[in-house]
């Protein structure tokens, strides 16, 4: 929930170039450990974006992109796992590696916000300007992720 209020009450007044906003809270989702189970990441992440949606007067779209999150988080961290890797490894940058959690990282943060920037546009009228928030919110999101991370180590 604090990640819910940094977001409403900093991160969202803060638009680099007109385009970038950092998107914190897709952290969390982000941050689940190995073999948590599916249903609960699942109503975990609802439940945050609609949270977020309620802060930030984005109705559903937080919701539903952070819940297709959360859906792939589980496939995607085996993807960066090794085989030999614990029940219960937390998807963190210490356990991962760098790169690897930075990988994760982006495609999670990149999914995000390419759905959630596609349902606020709810076409391609002014795909450019699409371009540029998909882009640049994905970039700034995952370089504060990564600085979170590192700090957090």
């Amino acid at each position: 929930m604090a990640l819910v209020l940094a977001q409403a009450l900093v991160f969202n007044y803060i638009h680099l170039f007109g385009y970038a906003t950092v998107l914190l809270y897709v952290y969390f989702v982000v941050m689940f450990p190995r073999n948590y189970p599916r249903w609960a990441i699942l109503l975990w992440s609802f439940f945050l974006g609609l949270s977020a949606d309620l802060f930030t007067n984005t109705p559903g779209m937080a919701a539903a992109s952070l819940t297709l999150v959360g859906f792939l988080q589980p496939y995607l961290l085996e993807l960066f796992l090794p085989r030999e890797a614990p029940e219960k490894l937390k998807s963190a940058m210490s356990t991962l590696g760098t790169t690897k959690f930075f990988l994760l990282a982006l495609i999670l943060v990149w999914v995000y916000c390419l759905l959630f920037f596609t349902i606020e546009s709810f076409g391609f009228f002014n795909w450019l300007q699409w371009l540029y928030n998909v882009v640049g919110t994905t970039a700034l999101t995952v370089l504060v992720l990564m600085t979170v991370e590192s700090i957090r180590r």
